[in-house]
């Protein structure tokens, strides 16, 4: 490249002229250079307009704005409401497994008694589950820096809501049945039923309904606590 003041021939790579040091050629304009790094801001330090770089961008924007925690957890409560219908026809299969039906009559009695049970348990635990499925669009927001634990704590109080209320009516009614009719026999029962965490005692009839209602407070003590505490988080952040 020859210099067009003094006429000199400098290498085609160099800016300026190394006899008279006229500039040869510009520089990155002005323009170019805050385009480069209003992009780098905007994308957090990363590179821009390179295939390579963002075809993960709509992976990651789901994380921040936590569509990641919501959705999948939606498709949860959905299989959780679904398992509930399930779980009376599974206790009716494992029964017909350990022959209840040639068992004495007084067992009989007692099994399709707590099958009903279980049923109507199952069924407000599936609307339950079916009812806070939508519920969980509401625990945060795209705005909110903190996403996921709001979603993990809506989780823990629906789970508490239906495992309290499973273990009282369920626990309530078969311990009751089964003190009443079968006595320590009724132990059989449940073990043969696969609820082996139900006492068959007078105690059991009193202590069940109460370890329901503990089981459901819990939960909702823990996951209040959780959301206090990212709703702090969430507004100290914004002031």
């Amino acid at each position: 490249m020859n210099c067009s003041k003094c006429g000199s021939d400098n290498q085609d790579n160099v800016r300026f002229c190394t006899s008279c040091g006229f500039q040869l050629q510009e520089g990155p304009s002005a323009t170019s250079q805050a385009t480069t790094v209003n992009n780098l801001n905007a994308s957090g330090g990363r590179i821009t307009n390179n295939i390579f770089f963002d075809f993960i961008a709509p992976y990651l924007s789901t994380i921040d704005d936590g569509r990641f925690f919501r959705k999948p957890m939606k498709w949860l409560y959905t299989l959780m409401a679904v398992v509930n219908i399930i779980i009376p026809f599974y206790i009716l299969y494992v029964a017909i497994e350990n022959r209840i039906f040639q068992a004495p009559g007084k067992f009989i009695i007692v099994f399709i008694l707590v099958l009903i049970t279980i049923a109507f348990a199952c069924w407000i635990g599936f609307q339950i589950w079916w009812d806070r499925k939508d519920k969980v669009d509401i625990t945060s927001s795209s705005q909110d820096d903190f996403v996921a634990i709001p979603v993990f704590s809506h989780f823990v109080q629906t789970f508490g809501e239906w495992a309290g209320t499973w273990v009282a009516i369920v626990g309530f009614i078969f311990s009751l049945l089964a003190t009443i009719v079968l006595g320590q026999e009724g132990a059989y029962l449940s073990q043969g039923l696969g609820l082996w965490f139900i006492n068959i005692s007078a105690t059991s009839i009193i202590l069940m309904p109460i370890y329901g209602f503990l089981i459901v407070i819990g939960a909702r003590v823990f996951a209040e606590a959780l959301r206090a505490i990212v709703s702090i988080a969430n507004n100290t952040k914004k002031h």
